[in-house]
Parts: structure tokens; sequence; C-alpha cells
């Protein structure tokens, strides 16, 4: 195994994580996995090597990088929870950098968010901008990538709005409903993150597919295109909250969080840009329109469960 030629992604047993992989296998590279979830089903089989994040023993984690030439992170939490915070993630991925520059590690392309500011009132935000500032500051080559909404087979967004429009007779958007998302396909990420692997200079880069769409004209046709068109009534970001935390309830897992709502409502998942993906949404949720949405996907137990492959939707 050849010196500075190893490539480690963070979470390749996953979800965004795995399409990376995969792209970086096809290209014939050697991969690493980070992962917490070492007695997850490996898809890769003994094609990717597994080792533990070990953030409490940075030294561990040093020597589990050495002789990585890039490193993919997309190591994250989507919400406060008992087990898990934004500011673990953020703490985290801070030690992850650090024992990156300390192995030697040449290049890191780290996977943030649209709009990210240390100023913001939201956690999920604020956090992915700290981790951009440290990354930037670290020496450290890097690319940043800012996607918004990922969308593909494991995906749990899109899935669970196209659930929620099969069993409810109508479907609730927080305010107004016209603030704008622009969801990439996990691959498209997948290939640009591959591709950002092999530069060298610093670069940050929104991830952006190529269709824009209002949340509420979002719903609308995922609906249509389904066959299970609802009315859309605006309903207040309280009540809208309330309401999934009653379906949270019913389906053991947190559907819905105040930082989501208003990231939504504040139009950041909205950038001025030109797309970096190819796929159009419309397009694969018409090539799935048959099973998208037949089965909740839970995030909860995503995390409890460190042993199942994720599931395709």
């Amino acid at each position: 195994m050849k010196q500075n030629n190893i490539h480690a992604v963070t979470g390749a047993f996953g979800y965004s994580g795995k399409y990376i992989a995969y792209r970086l296998l096809a290209e014939d590279r050697t991969v690493i996995t980070l992962t917490d979830s070492l007695n997850r089903n490996n898809p890769f089989g003994n094609q990717v090597r597994a080792a533990a994040f070990n953030f409490r023993q940075p030294e561990k984690l040093t020597e589990a990088l050495r002789g990585v030439s890039v490193l993919y992170n997309t190591y994250w939490v989507r919400f406060n929870h008992g087990n898990f915070t934004h500011a673990d993630a953020v703490h985290n991925t801070i030690i992850l950098f650090q024992a990156a520059k300390a192995a030697g590690v040449k290049r890191v392309v780290h996977i943030s968010i649209t709009n990210p500011s240390e100023d913001s009132p939201l956690e999920y935000f604020s956090g992915k901008a700290r981790l951009e500032r440290v990354l930037k500051e670290s020496g450290l080559s890097y690319a940043i990538l800012r996607p918004t909404v990922l969308f593909g087979k494991e995906d749990i967004l899109i899935n669970n709005i196209a659930w929620a429009l099969r069993r409810f007779p109508i479907f609730g958007v927080f305010g107004n409903g016209e603030y704008r998302l622009q969801p990439i396909y996990v691959d498209d990420l997948a290939q640009l993150a591959v591709q950002q692997g092999k530069e060298s200079k610093n670069a940050i880069i929104n991830a952006i597919g190529p269709e824009t769409f209002t949340y509420r004209n979002l719903i609308r046709i995922i609906g249509e295109t389904i066959g299970k068109p609802r009315p859309i009534i605006n309903v207040s970001p309280r009540l809208g909250y309330i309401i999934g935390w009653l379906i949270g309830k019913l389906v053991n897992d947190i559907v819905i969080t105040p930082d989501e709502i208003y990231g939504l409502m504040d139009n950041l998942l909205y950038v001025e840009a030109s797309p970096t993906g190819d796929t159009k949404l419309t397009d694969w949720v018409k090539s799935r329109a048959g099973v998208l949405g037949l089965h909740y996907t839970s995030e909860l137990a995503r995390r409890k469960d460190r042993q199942s492959e994720y599931k395709s939707n």
C-alpha cells in the first residue's frame, strides 16, 4: 500500500459517505472508512477497511489516518438528542481535523451546508460555520462543499414527505410555503467530492441541484407524481412543529426540529449560484413513484441500530 495514496471517507456505511466510497472504488482507489458503526453491515466487503473514530483517543485517530492522501468528511448530526448533539459533532470534527493534519493528510473535502454563519441562532448553521473556519485556519488544503437537501434511495426528507402524503388527507406547510430549496442528488454530490479530492486549490462550492422549488411546490409535485395529490394548507411554525412532534411520537422519531423549520423559512437552503449537480429531483421522483414513501424512514432508528445497512426507499 503506497504512502499517501489512501482515501478516507467518514461514514462510508451510511448515506452520502457510501456514495463517495463507491465513486472512489470505481477509480481503483484504496479506501478506508472512519465510523462509529464498526459492526454495521459492510456493503463493500473487503474492499473498504473500517476504523473507529476514537475521538477520545486522538492519537489512535491520527494513526488510523497515517498514509491517507484525502479525507472526505461527512460526519455530522441532524439534531440534538440524548446521545448526540451539535456541540459534540463540532468538538469531534475539530479533533478529526487536528488528527488529519498530524497524520500528514494532504487534502480535506468537507461537507457543510448552504448559508452557514457563526452568528446564526440556529445551531446547525452556526456549528457548520465554525467548522468551516477551523478548517480554513488549519493549514490543510481543503474543499468545502455546501449542499442543501440531499435526495437518493436512502433519503429521509423526500421519502417521509411522500410517506405523509400517502397517509394523511391534507399536508401543512410552515407559513406560506414560498421559501425555496435546491435539492441535489447524493451521487452528484459524491461525484463533486471526488473531483475536488483531486484538486489542490482551496475551494468553497455551493453544491446544489438543477431545479429550484418553493417548499409548497415541492410538496405538490411529489404528491401528484406518486398519485397522492393533497390539499396544501398554511400552518404556523409552532403548530407545524407540534404536529410533527405528535407524528414523531407515533413513529418513534424526530420528524422535524425548530432549527429545520426556521432554516427553511429563512431561505437558508437556497443560494444564488449555478447548479453543480445534473440529476433532476422531478425525474428521480418519477422513477421511484411506485415505492417512494411506502415506508417511513427513521433517523433515530438508524442512530440506534449500528448493525443494519441503511435501507433503500
